[in-house]
């Protein structure tokens, strides 16, 4: 990730980029770690905003990375401090871009480790299992609770998952802080850009 250009915050799915370049949306709890993660993965020190206060992510925000693919960066779920009018918007756009978009490669969805999971966290995975869409689990902040604690809730989610899922989703497990599993998920990427250029 050389050269990474931000291209535009866009208020519903038929505003994105009409283009044919593969896309790779990021989403996750509202105070999952998301943006440090991105920070993390694109080796910048402020491309996606970081802060304390979850939801600040509001749009669907696109990045260009190399000329060759995009990042996507899209709101939270699960943020209580907005109206229930306001969660359903975001949720309706969001929904609509992961259904619609016919150039995401793989959804990123994340799903912080240091705490036991939490049920909306499951009814996503779950959503995007029934929509058939293809996507991977970044398990973040790893380093922010003691590795059996980690091992623990990782052992929960897969026991949650087990309820509805034959085949469990494939599961990173990441630190922004440590850079654990930057190189995979990197991997994973260019992986599916060759897969995606051959289609």
């Amino acid at each position: 990730m050389n050269n990474i250009a931000f291209i535009g915050s866009f208020p519903s799915a038929n505003l994105c980029p009409n283009d044919e370049r593969p896309e790779y949306a990021f989403i996750g709890r509202s105070n999952v770690g998301k943006s440090s993660f991105i920070n993390t993965l694109s080796n910048r020190n402020a491309l996606a905003r970081v802060s304390k206060q979850p939801g600040k992510t509001q749009s669907i925000n696109f990045f260009l990375v190399d000329e060759s693919w995009f990042l996507v960066d899209l709101p939270g779920y699960g943020y209580a401090k907005v109206s229930k009018k306001m969660r359903a918007e975001w949720d309706y756009m969001v929904k609509t871009y992961l259904r619609t978009r016919t150039t995401i490669s793989c959804i990123f969805q994340l799903v912080d480790i240091s705490v036991p999971h939490q049920e909306n966290d499951i009814e996503f995975i779950n959503w995007l299992g029934a929509c058939g869409l293809p996507f991977i689990l970044i398990l973040t902040k790893a380093d922010k609770a003691k590795e059996p604690e980690v091992l623990k809730n990782m052992e929960g989610l897969k026991l949650a998952l087990g309820n509805y899922w034959d085949e469990l989703p494939r599961m990173v497990l990441t630190s922004a802080n440590t850079k654990l599993g930057r190189e995979e998920v990197l991997e994973i990427i260019s992986k599916a850009n060759e897969a995606f250029a051959n289609y």
